[in-house]
């Protein structure tokens, strides 16, 4: 037997083991789950021999190791604003973070695990290294002093921009962009409820009312009445916050005509999100949307278990959360495809839960005609799986005078993956607005 085949056989073999282990585990954490469990305990089976070859070649202590030392190195999320928070209609406290214009960097408290693991200080303030680091910091530079031109030295008259993050992350998934604005424009940075420093949702606690797309949108419109009570506003919104940003125009079109100048729509979607594949063929498609849903209903009836289940499969898990989170995973800096797995990890399996039978149902179509008259911006990695660029075309349709720009090789996680393209166009958009504004000479209270 040559060294070739042997090196075949051990592969099978090993990820045998490895699927059979995973399948044990995800079998145990869906064992009320019924027909549905049994599902999910194939599929992670069969994912988790695309992560064989690594094991055949690394330990599990090494890829530990390895994990902790990105954590400690990795400086993205660790920017910091101005804390505050908004009160919903629920009572739910939602956590937003201001960066005021000419502001100086803000430190992560020590210890603080949700905004940075290891209380890193703010990576602004750090010495740069390396040239890609150094034009990385030059590109930055070029794009503040855009901004400053386009803005004036009014900050009374210049927009406040919204981020609103997407499904299992955080406000931290705009590191990159975060650090390209912060002290040339006034930016709020809010996490949604149950997820980041927000609280969980009350009314998910008491079960009085389950988390849908308009209530997100509700909780947009809290956070801007209590951090940008005055002046005009650009929002952007990935994902599920890009749904937010339509539930908004959808229940609030007055607010949304006298405030809003510019959106931006990144790897988001108006609905039909009941059709999406995943890249999985028809059968497992519909296999999918039928079982998911009770599923993951079960899996937060025991969240210790699951949790338990997600560290014994760590290297699954990461591969999983590479392929859907990154066009190009392969071409992606370890450091960040380790902070979005960080991200995405960070979201308890009963909170997953809570919030994925929203999606089946959401349909904002209607409501983007809010935006037809404010310059917008649509954006979305071509390899996208989860909100595939085609729902990017169909916003665009809706919004004929917007820029649609599909990112070739990018996947969901686009403003990690492709972050100066995204910084280049949130920019430009700012610039647009703020022209747009100008030229209209309607001022927004």
């Amino acid at each position: 037997m040559t060294d070739g085949t042997e090196a075949a056989v051990q592969a099978v073999e090993t990820a045998a083991e490895v699927a059979a282990e995973t399948a044990t585990n995800w079998a145990k954490a869906g064992r009320h789950a019924g027909i549905a469990g049994a599902a999910i305990g194939v599929v992670a089976a069969g994912a988790a021999a695309g992560v064989a070859i690594e094991r055949l070649t690394v330990g599990r202590g090494m890829r530990r190791r390895a994990r902790l030392a990105l954590d400690a190195a990795g400086p993205y999320g660790t920017l910091r604003g101005t804390p505050g928070a908004a009160i919903s209609e629920d009572g739910t406290e939602l956590y937003f973070e201001i960066d005021e214009v000419g502001a100086e960097p803000a430190r992560l408290e020590k210890g603080d695990r949700r905004g940075g693991k290891h209380g890193r200080n703010d990576p602004s303030a750090r010495p740069v290294r390396g040239k890609q680091a150094r034009a990385a910091q030059e590109a930055q530079g070029g794009l503040r002093k855009r901004l400053t031109a386009a803005l004036g030295r009014r900050p009374s008259a210049a927009p406040t921009v919204v981020f609103s993050h997407g499904y299992c992350l955080n406000q931290d998934s705009w590191h990159f962009q975060r650090a390209a604005l912060r002290g040339t424009v006034r930016t709020v940075h809010w996490d949604q409820r149950s997820h980041g420093r927000s609280a969980r949702g009350h009314g998910q606690i008491d079960g009085t009312e389950n988390v849908t797309i308009d209530l997100l949108g509700r909780d947009l419109k809290a956070v801007l009445d209590a951090a940008v009570p005055e002046g005009p506003i650009v929002l952007v919104g990935h994902s599920m916050g890009g749904m937010t940003v339509m539930a908004l125009a959808d229940q609030f079109p007055e607010y949304v005509a006298e405030r809003v100048i510019g959106v931006a729509l990144i790897g988001t979607s108006a609905g039909r999100l009941s059709e999406v594949t995943y890249g999985l063929p028809s059968m497992g498609m519909k296999a999918f949307h039928a079982l998911a849903p009770g599923v993951l209903k079960a899996l937060g009836w025991q969240p210790e278990l699951v949790e338990r289940g997600r560290r014994a499969t760590a290297d699954l898990f990461a591969g999983l959360v590479k392929r859907y989170s990154f066009g190009t995973p392969e071409d992606v800096d370890p450091g960040i495809a380790r902070f979005g797995e960080r991200l995405i990890e960070g979201t308890p399996i009963d909170v997953v839960a809570e919030f994925f039978p929203a999606f089946a149902v959401h349909d904002k179509t209607e409501a983007l005609v809010a935006y037809d008259a404010v310059p917008a911006l649509v954006l979305a990695g071509e390899s996208d799986l989860i909100t595939p660029a085609d729902h990017s075309r169909t916003i665009a349709e809706v919004l004929p005078d917007a820029e649609l720009v599909c990112v070739p090789g990018a996947g969901h996680l686009v403003m990690l993956e492709r972050p100066e393209l995204v910084n280049e166009h949130l920019v430009a958009l700012v610039e647009r607005a703020a022209a747009a504004a100008r030229s209209s000479g309607h001022a927004r209270a």
